[in-house]
């Protein structure tokens, strides 16, 4: 194997690689939150240390730690490619979904259609599907392909009309780990009028996507799943956001990034998110490529790149085994390198025994019990499940495939 890019130049911005707790494991558990990178660390502790304080006061602690809160919006924006109005932290992206399924159950009537699908995380369904039981709402499931877990575009088709208000998907299954087609759906849903909320979860550490040109209404994420801190971000289209009811204090009707954040998010985390986009800013900055702006995504491909090398020899090896049997494509170019395998062995007990030769990873259901079902997968047998990014070295690669032929 051949890496575009030594892993070096990134492992470096993470504190994680010095560890000598961690030393000889490796890390295939980023689907379920990334290793935080010291850019991140630095701001998150600066924060703390200095401005520990209400923010947007009038003495000067204060209006530098609205500043710092300030230059997480605006970079957040800058890497989505969007106007800094679309951002919005939250607690959790549990929490913002539940947040919109609430105030989208404020404007939608009995009679309005909406379509969910049996791919997505229970936290970007589970809400919308109890909204839509509360408001007799029609609910529509759009249904993966129960063979490959895939969800096929023209069963999507069949379901869009102009009865449809509200398209929750994923852009990437937490399991299945094929990209869908984000810019596509969206533009259907427009010709129809309904409103569309994108779960990026699993999508977003391997490519920030870039909104304009994606489409969607609403667009969210869990930033330490970015390499950031644990909050949620929604980025929600601006003339939507003041269009739906105000879901925060009443006197905060006005001020655009409070009216879908009932719970205030932690003040140092919204600082702290600034480091992410420095993440990026530095890296490209080594490998001379143009920084992270607005529409600029070369770096992103570049990384997308990177992980499609580090994938190749594990989907060959997992092709090439008849124990497992892999979830999703073995197209190299339409997944994220989270890699779900079903065997004999309940996927709790596979990640056991990979622990045993320093392999971290993760074994369940990961809260999609809908798709499990659909595939006619028992969730409670679950799979094992293995997600990387552009961190991660060859050898740690060749540490899995090793250990998975010891285990099987």
């Amino acid at each position: 194997m051949n890496l575009p890019v030594n892993p070096s130049i990134f492992r470096k911005h993470f504190p994680a690689f010095a560890e000598n707790d961690l030393k000889g494991w490796a890390f295939f558990e980023n689907a379920g939150g990334a290793y935080m990178c010291q850019q991140v660390i630095d701001r998150y502790n600066h924060y703390f240390t200095a401005h520990k304080l209400q923010p947007y006061g009038q003495y000067p602690a204060s209006k530098e730690a609205g500043a710092e809160m300030d230059d997480g919006h605006d970079s957040m924006a800058r890497l989505l490619n969007v106007h800094v109005d679309w951002i919005h932290f939250g607690p959790s992206t549990t929490a913002n979904t539940y947040t919109l399924a609430h105030a989208f159950g404020q404007v939608l009537n009995a009679g309005d259609a909406i379509i969910v699908t049996n791919q997505d995380h229970e936290a970007n369904t589970g809400a919308v599907r109890r909204m839509a039981a509360e408001k007799g709402l029609e609910v529509r499931e759009w249904q993966v392909n129960p063979a490959t877990g895939s969800l096929e575009f023209s069963a999507f088709e069949n379901l869009l009309d102009d009865k449809v208000k509200l398209i929750t998907f994923p852009h990437a299954s937490n399991i299945v780990g094929e990209i869908n087609p984000v810019a596509e759906i969206c533009a259907a849903a427009k010709k129809v009028g309904a409103k569309t909320i994108v779960d990026g979860v699993a999508y977003a550490p391997h490519s920030m996507p870039d909104l304009t040109a994606l489409g969607a209404d609403i667009y969210l994420f869990s930033t330490y799943k970015t390499f950031g801190p644990h909050q949620g971000l929604m980025a929600i289209d601006p003339e939507l956001a003041k269009a739906l009811p105000n879901q925060g204090h009443f006197f905060n009707d006005g001020i655009l990034r409070k009216r879908l954040v009932p719970a205030g998010p932690d003040h140092a985390q919204i600082a702290a998110s600034a480091g992410i986009a420095a993440y990026f800013d530095d890296i490209a900055k080594d490998l001379n490529i143009a920084a992270p702006n607005n529409g600029e995504r070369n770096l992103f491909n570049a990384l997308r790149d990177q992980e499609t090398a580090l994938l190749t020899p594990l989907i060959d090896y997992l092709k090439s085994s008849n124990k497992v049997r892999l979830v999703g494509t073995d197209n190299l170019d339409a997944r994220v390198p989270t890699i779900s395998i079903i065997c004999e062995k309940p996927g709790l007990e596979l990640a056991r025994d990979l622990a045993d030769h320093k392999i971290m990873a993760a074994g369940g259901h990961f809260y999609v019990y809908r798709l499990m079902e659909g595939m006619d997968v028992d969730p409670n047998h679950g799979v094992l499940r293995t997600s990387f990014v552009h961190y991660t070295e060859e050898a740690e690669i060749q540490q899995l495939i090793s250990a998975l032929d010891q285990v099987l």
